[in-house]
């Protein structure tokens, strides 16, 4: 159905490499064709011809193109259309009127749509379904929208390997996928032309999965820098007529951080605790989760990436700490008045080692929270198995999340205790983001803690039973069987 007899070429051929000899033409099955001679066209035609393919680009002035790729020719589209049995559109949408024309020519070919539109819903169908509208007669794939110019010319990377295909045709689809393979991309096959729209929109959303975790992180650090401005700026202002706004730039800013550090953390494992208990509740894991716990699961990497960044900037405030103008003031003034005094401290060993772990917890915890950033990048994760994976990501995250968080417990140590610490009856930060960490882990434990009977079929059904309310928790025997669902 789609091969039709390659019709010889005119004296309107131009070849790319007139210094070189002629080299017989490559048969039809492994020539291509081009419509469009622009960046995508002439990017999309270089990487073609590396592939092993034979290149011919259809130009409304093939005379006078200013392409300069060896071993490829130009046609009129009239002529490129009848030398091959696949012809990628690279052309806008507003210029598909030539192919009107050449409907006999195309008749039975293999088109593929590669344009994106300039914002969502700018034409009342897609522009694949307008393309086959205007030549009936032709097979017509989306495809190959989602990569630039610049990732064709240098090569794919793991970011941008896949192409999303649709189409109404298996038979074209599988020929279009078969050149992607060829190309080192790795072919999806969306479904039908109708899923046309939704690829086209795929290069205009601008980071969908970051979305959610970019609100939390904005909403949660102007939450707590205003909490804590209030606190710790305007409080002194209003109570002591002190103004330390100098504070805000270093001193609030490090606070900030890895207060919404560590909650973000807690985000990213709270959802897999969750679903385990509702899991429980319903009695099996092969029932779909919730739409608001699933959108909250499929983001986790991004929280995780958010936190790590917030991490980065509370260790590198940490670090300028020692030079800071004020500090080194307070220092200078604190000895010279202890000498004016004549006055001496002792050394506290009990402050030595609520010193030197809530540092060494800090240290081991961020280290930890690197090793889960790099794990997640796609060149080190497709190297690993789903069991290393898994053992990073949800054992030794979990062990970061508990060294976080005891590294801040031991930043409070026992100043819950002093009444000085709450400014207008309000609990200072660190306090307020050990709670959400704290459940989590708290929850964490109660899912891998054994069971101490062996009657563990019938503790699943209790524990079932008073999650449903029919049985209060004080009735438990012991926790459940981690072997009926796995829980990361």
């Amino acid at each position: 159905m789609m091969g039709q007899e390659r019709s010889e070429e005119k004296s309107e051929c131009v070849s790319l490499s007139p210094m070189r000899e002629a080299v017989p033409a490559p048969p039809e099955c492994e020539r291509v064709c081009v419509f469009g001679t622009g960046d995508l066209g002439r990017s999309l035609g270089l990487r073609l011809l590396q592939a092993g393919y034979g290149v011919v680009f259809g130009s409304r002035r093939p005379h006078s193109s200013s392409l300069l790729l060896h071993g490829a020719q130009v046609l009129g589209h009239a002529a490129a259309a009848q030398s091959a049995l696949l012809i990628f559109i690279a052309v806008q949408r507003e210029h598909y009127d030539f192919l009107v024309p050449l409907a006999n020519q195309l008749k039975g070919k293999v088109l593929v749509d590669v344009s994106n539109n300039l914002r969502k819903n700018q034409y009342p169908e897609a522009n694949a379904e307008y393309l086959q509208s205007l030549v009936p007669g032709a097979e017509v794939v989306k495809g190959f929208n989602t990569l630039s110019a610049w990732s064709l010319q240098n090569g794919p990377s793991d970011a941008n390997r896949q192409v999303y295909i649709c189409g109404d045709s298996v038979e074209a689809k599988q020929v279009v996928m078969a050149v992607a393979t060829k190309l080192g991309l790795s072919a999806l096959d969306q479904g039908s032309l109708s899923v046309a729209r939704e690829l086209e929109d795929f290069p205009l959303q601008l980071f969908p999965q970051w979305r959610l975790p970019l609100r939390i992180a904005i909403g949660l650090s102007a939450a707590f820098f205003f909490y804590l401005l209030i606190r710790d700026i305007i409080y002194a202002y209003a109570t002591q007529g002190e103004d330390i706004s100098f504070r805000i730039m270093v001193s609030l800013a490090n606070q900030v951080c890895p207060i919404v550090s560590l909650i973000m953390l807690s985000l990213c494992y709270l959802p897999g605790v969750l679903a385990s208990f509702l899991q429980l509740y319903r009695g099996t894991k092969y029932r779909r989760f919730p739409n608001w716990l699933d959108s909250w699961m499929l983001c986790r990497k991004q929280l995780g990436l958010l936190s790590l960044g917030f991490a980065f900037l509370h260790v590198l405030y940490t670090l300028i700490l020692p030079i800071r103008y004020y500090l080194m003031f307070w220092v200078t003034e604190h000895t010279v008045s202890l000498i004016r005094e004549n006055k001496t401290t002792t050394f506290d060993t009990t402050t030595a080692w609520r010193g030197d772990s809530y540092l060494s917890l800090g240290i081991l915890g961020f280290g930890l929270y690197v090793l889960l950033g790099i794990t997640s990048l796609p060149s080190v994760s497709n190297v690993l198995s789903w069991r290393e994976f898994s053992f990073v990501q949800s054992k030794l995250g979990h062990l970061t999340l508990l060294l976080c968080t005891a590294h801040t417990y031991l930043y409070g140590w026992n100043r819950f205790l002093s009444s000085s610490i709450y400014k207008w009856y309000t609990p200072p930060g660190y306090m307020l983001c050990l709670v959400l960490p704290s459940v989590v882990l708290l929850l964490k434990l109660l899912l891998i803690t054994p069971c101490r009977t062996h009657t563990q079929n019938y503790t699943l059904s209790v524990i079932a039973l008073s999650l449903r309310g029919w049985l209060p928790f004080n009735r438990l025997p012991c926790f459940w069987d981690q072997k009926l669902i796995s829980f990361n």
